[in-house]
């Protein structure tokens, strides 16, 4: 049972350094408490764990324009960060941990500016279908956190210009471009502010949580940790991954997320492979690539060595992708 809640304050809005605080409180959460991380990050591009970089973001295009590129430990889709963005992170023990209930703080104060917010889709709060707030969600031993991007007045122009949406994911929302789907919740009340969204965010904590908020800041003991997590969060290989000569490579849209499988492919045997998704499950795409690492390199082989992860409905729709690209390949 929750009996604590905190609120912390980003001290800047370097990426680099936000994630790896975000990391440590994750790490460093007490039992019975609810951490409330508020941070924000200047001109940059987020991608979840596992996604191609150069699919998802024009990283060029980002780097000739002085902004930057990070990757994100949880899963599901990039999102643009600038200041016209107020992130938020729900720390807590897995115990206790209640993403319906996480997600009312956000809804309670978004209300609170007259705006009839609801939760729809797999992690999506929207008024009237446009998005304004897009959550992620990820679990390390024994605690847990959500975080989502609430847009207050962010530079849909730049959020185009950068973001490489798969199409299909918009097509399958009926809708034509990224900024068709998502809305800034100034231009429904342009009293909101990034400092007045921080405060109701902070009395809504209190009133779903039943306590008064605590205002907290990691220690000096702490700076050790958060510099390890830096250069973590900061070195290439994290951002951009180590890309292989892929021989193979198959991707389709599912309704769970995206799945893209490239294997390298050396005397009928599969010797390495890399899977992308922006599922929310976040170990799943490193799951199935360890899986088909070494399979032979055929379709019915594949989907049953896929068959060791279990029976889910991401398991069994890759196994049938897998089954056709091999019918119409011949490969089976």
């Amino acid at each position: 049972m929750i009996r604590h809640t905190r609120v912390v304050l980003a001290d800047g809005t370097d990426p680099v350094r936000n994630l790896a605080l975000e990391a440590y409180l994750l790490e460093t959460v007490p039992a019975d408490t609810c951490v409330l991380y508020l941070w924000q990050n200047a001109h940059t591009v987020v991608i979840g764990r596992n996604q191609n970089a150069w699919r998802e973001c024009h990283v060029t295009r980002l780097q000739e324009d002085c902004g930057t590129l990070v990757r994100r430990l949880s899963g599901g889709g990039a999102v643009y960060h600038d200041m016209g963005n107020l992130n938020f992170t729900f720390l807590l023990p897995v115990a206790d941990y209640d993403v319906e209930r996480q997600q009312q703080v956000i809804l309670r104060a978004v209300q609170d500016y007259g705006i009839p917010a609801e939760r729809t889709g797999r992690n999506d709060l929207t008024v009237s279908g446009r998005k304004f707030s897009g959550n992620a969600f990820y679990k390390q031993a024994g605690r847990a956190y959500h975080h989502g991007t609430l847009l207050l007045n962010t530079d849909m122009e730049k959020m185009s210009r950068y973001l490489s949406v798969d199409p299909q994911k918009l097509s399958g929302k009926g809708v034509a471009s990224v900024r068709a789907r998502v809305v800034n919740l100034s231009a429904l009340n342009p009293a909101i502010t990034v400092e007045s969204m921080c405060e109701k965010l902070t009395g809504a904590l209190g009133e779903v949580y039943g306590n008064a908020p605590q205002l907290f800041c990691p220690g000096t003991e702490a700076q050790t940790r958060l510099h390890a997590l830096q250069t973590q969060f900061a070195s290439w290989d994290w951002t951009y991954g180590r890309p292989i000569p892929f021989s193979w490579r198959v991707q389709k849209r599912f309704a769970w997320g995206n799945m893209e499988i490239c294997l390298e492919v050396n005397a009928g045997r599969i010797e390495r492979c890399v899977c992308y998704s922006d599922a929310l499950d976040e170990g799943l795409a490193p799951r199935l690539a360890s899986l088909l690492t070494g399979c032979v390199f055929d379709a019915r082989a594949m989907a049953q060595a896929l068959g060791a992860e279990g029976e889910s409905q991401a398991v069994l729709d890759v196994q049938a992708f897998l089954l056709e690209q091999g019918n119409e390949s011949g490969g089976e």
